[in-house]
Parts: C-alpha cells; sequence; structure tokens
C-alpha cells in the first residue's frame, strides 16, 4: 500500500470516529428479529469470488465490499451470503455486533445503496444476463484462486501451517493444471477447500474479539478491526500488482460484477426487511463471528 492510500485510510478511520462521537444514536425502529421476514431465492450451485467495489486503480483493496450489498468479509462465497441470509431471519436476542455510531452508519449505508442501485446491481444483473454459467464458475474459481496466497499467509499467522501448506499446494496446482485458476482440480485431487482468511480473521485470533461496527464508503460493512487490516491484506492482492492500469480496473470490474451477480439471490430478502440497515448489519455481523469462531477452533486443534 502506497503513503497515499494509508493516509488515506486513516483518515477515514479517524474522520468517521470523530462524526461518530457527535452523532446521537436515534431511538431503534425495529428488533432485530422482526427485520427478516422474508425467504431468500433459490440456493446458487457456483462458488461465487469475492466482489471487489473498487472501481479504480486507487481503490485496490482485497476487501470484498459491495456498495449496499451483504460484504460478508474478504473471501465469502455465494454459498455462504445466502447462508447468512437464513440464518439472519431468526438472529439471538443480543446484538451480536457494536453499533453505537448507527446515525453514521445508516447514512453511509445510504450512500451505498445508491450507488447499488445505479451501478453496482445493473452491472451485475448484466453480467448475470450475458454470461454462461459455466463461464461465470470460472471467473468465480480464477478469483478465489488468487486470493489462496492471502489465505495461506493468514492461516500461518492463525497457528495453522498445516493449512497454510494446503492453500499454496492448492494455488499451485490450480495456477498450472487449473488453467490460471480457471478451474479448481485441486479439489478433485483431494486438497480441501476451505474458506478464505483475511488479516481482519487474524486481529481476531490474535485477541481483538470485540470491536464497533462501521460502514464504509464504498467499502461497505466492516468493523473498526477490519478497516485496520486493510493495511494487513492490500500487500496480499494480486490484482494490486498489475502494472497496466486498464487491466487492472478491468479486473476489478469483473470480480465487483462476478460477485454482486452471486449476491442476486438476497435482495428480495433485503427489500422485505422491515429494516433493511438492521438485516443487512446482523447478517453481516452473524456471519464473521461464525468465521472468526470457527478460526478460534482450527487454532485450537
Amino acid at each position: 500500500m502506497n503513503a497515499r492510500c494509508l493516509i488515506m485510510l486513516i483518515a477515514v478511520v479517524l474522520g468517521t470516529s470523530a462524526c461518530a462521537s457527535k452523532v446521537v444514536q436515534p431511538p431503534a425502529t425495529a428488533s432485530s428479529q422482526s427485520t427478516n421476514k422474508a425467504p431468500l431465492g433459490p440456493e446458487m450451485e457456483r462458488n461465487a469470488g469475492a466482489a471487489s467495489i473498487a472501481i479504480s486503480a486507487t481503490t485496490s483493496s482485497p476487501g470484498t465490499s459491495l456498495a449496499g450489498g451483504v460484504e460478508v468479509a474478504s473471501t465469502a462465497t455465494a454459498e455462504e451470503a445466502v447462508a447468512v441470509g437464513r440464518e439472519a431471519k431468526t438472529p439471538p436476542p443480543e446484538a451480536i455486533v457494536q453499533d453505537p455510531w448507527e446515525g453514521y452508519n445508516r447514512r453511509m449505508h445510504s450512500v451505498n445503496n445508491v450507488i447499488d442501485k445505479y451501478f453496482t446491481r445493473p452491472l451485475a444483473v448484466a453480467y448475470d444476463k450475458v454470461t454462461p454459467d459455466v463461464v461465470q464458475s470460472s471467473v468465480s474459481s480464477f478469483f478465489r484462486n488468487l486470493r489462496e496466497p492471502a489465505t495461506a499467509v493468514n492461516q500461518a499467522l492463525q497457528g495453522r501451517p498445516a493449512h497454510a501448506a494446503q492453500s499454496v499446494g492448492r494455488f499451485a496446482v490450480n495456477t498450472t493444471v487449473g488453467i490460471g485458476g480457471l478451474f479448481d482440480p485441486a479439489t478433485s485431487f483431494g486438497m480441501e477447500k476451505r474458506d478464505g482468511e483475511d488479516f481482519g480473521q487474524t486481529l481476531a485470533t490474535w485477541g481483538w474479539r470485540d470491536s464497533r461496527y462501521l460502514v464504509l464508503p464504498l467499502f461497505g460493512p466492516r468493523t473498526v478491526r477490519d478497516t485496520v487490516a486493510i493495511v494487513g491484506d492490500q500487500p496480499l492482492s494480486p490484482v494490486g500488482y498489475v502494472q497496466d492500469a486498464g487491466a487492472a480496473n478491468a479486473l476489478q470490474i469483473l470480480q465487483m460484477a462476478d460477485g454482486r451477480a452471486r449476491m442476486l439471490p438476497m435482495d428480495q430478502a433485503r427489500r422485505d426487511a422491515l429494516d433493511e440497515y438492521a438485516f443487512v448489519r446482523d447478517a453481516w455481523a452473524q456471519r464473521r463471528k461464525q468465521q472468526i469462531e470457527q478460526d478460534l477452533k482450527s487454532s485450537r486443534n
């Protein structure tokens, strides 16, 4: 990450903190238990690549966000996103994430929804209509393969060397035999496919468990911990090392369209929610909590 990006990141965190400290939290409009009343769309069969909302080379973080969408960490799959929606229909009575800056977060959520309505979702719908399923599957596999090195590094940092070695092996096999990751022969060879990892999950396993919910422009749902973790994720993004700006932008837009297309089945559930903001927040937070708990369990084994 260059100095300008780092300064921008720090400014976002500090600026958000300053702004949020002046926000009077509005009264709750609906409980978490009443926000999710509609069933989700059908199960998706294809693995979904994480969708980068970055549209220009200046926002090439490997974080996976959808403006206005449910951002399920930086390594989410469509299957996981759908599962999140189902689980969020019956959330626990206790808040699963701290949201003291709700006023600010709701405003940023609305901004991201506008971007999603007029840019991200139309792009995803067009991509889904014109791209054959087999091609979409290969695109998703390609971007998933690009995340394997970052997953391996974070697995090692979490004290899981065996899993890290397997991720490196999957990357090597799929990059070569799988033609750049367009196919997944590693799974056929018995190399287990695991959920991706990011530095936010690593920080959680190191002790930073609880963190305040924070919605960033374009980046979408996060926590303060996951925002800080961008500094660790950035150097592990292969797309960030593409020298040609046009090629890098094209990859980012394709990644965004592919990932957003995988989440289209969740749109109806979001529209039917009594409080769409709370639905997205609770769905994201619940999935994130599950990811961290799984990491802690794997680190102990």
